[in-house]
């Protein structure tokens, strides 16, 4: 599933390709995606400009003059810009037309979605998906005295807090793991057991990881691609995910995994206690 740094990737790339540019509407071949397409979307988008694409959490946000586009990559989504495109293949199932191409959306298990909220009904953070999300981790507020306050009193794992989005939003499973290692924090430890100083070790830990993997553009371990089409390397560069049986790199260890609902945590038994 594309998390926090494939869709900040995404974004990026949107920003180059649509921002500033009218759409001159839209196709939709399946309206079935996780919530249906709205009906009507061609009569809602003709004609608008974009302003803006901003993202909160794993959400996409198309800024329009009268509303404000929704969109989520789901488990195996992509939105790929194309300059001329071609015939829609199987799982291309929206088109958002521009003079000079189109935005198309390719979701083979359609668990993606693409809503619209218009600006009758407010501003758009207000909406049911995104007004109970966690802080962003790149914001002034995730800081070591907000983590240390959501983990009081939580017997949880505290890979398993990151994984639940409710003390702060995008940390998947490869990125949690990557952040865990760097901080020297096991992911089976409880929560509430973090001092202040090992929780602003993680805060630093999450966004550096975050940052590096926006910076490789994701991690395509399935079907990530950007929206020029490019896969992410991040995949290449992680410290313990996927690499059980292999020699730390710290200390040389063999990595171990266990597993959790369904979720495999990669650890080093020595740089993480």
């Amino acid at each position: 599933m594309p998390e926090l740094p494939e869709v900040e990737v995404v974004r990026r790339g949107l920003h180059q390709s649509v921002v500033g540019r009218r759409l001159l509407g839209a196709r939709v071949r399946q309206a079935q995606l996780r919530w249906p397409v709205p009906p009507g979307l061609d009569d809602l988008l003709r004609g608008q400009l974009v302003e803006s694409i901003d993202r909160r959490s794993k959400y996409l946000l198309m800024r329009l003059a009268h509303g404000t586009l929704i969109m989520h990559l789901g488990m195996s989504g992509s939105l790929r810009f194309l300059p001329q495109p071609g015939p829609p293949g199987r799982h291309d199932h929206v088109d958002l037309a521009f003079e000079h191409g189109v935005l198309r959306y390719h979701d083979p298990r359609r668990f993606g979605a693409i809503l619209w909220h218009s600006g009758l009904e407010g501003a758009e953070l207000g909406h049911p998906l995104l007004a109970r999300l966690g802080v962003e981790p790149f914001s002034e507020r995730f800081d070591a005295g907000y983590l240390y306050a959501a983990t009081r009193g939580r017997k949880l794992a505290i890979k398993q807090l990151l994984l639940s989005g409710a003390a702060v939003v995008g940390v998947g499973n490869i990125y949690a793991s990557e952040s865990l290692f760097r901080a020297g924090i096991r992911p089976s430890t409880p929560a509430g057991r973090l001092s202040r100083p090992r929780c602003a070790l993680l805060v630093d830990a999450v966004r550096q990881t975050l940052a590096d993997a926006i910076e490789r553009g994701g991690s395509s371990l399935r079907d990530f691609v950007g929206s020029d089409g490019q896969s992410g390397y991040f995949q290449l560069d992680c410290l313990v995910y996927g690499r059980a049986g292999e020699p730390c790199r710290r200390c040389g260890t063999a990595v171990r995994v266990s597993r959790d609902q369904q979720r495999a945590s990669f650890f080093c038994p020595v740089c993480q206690r």
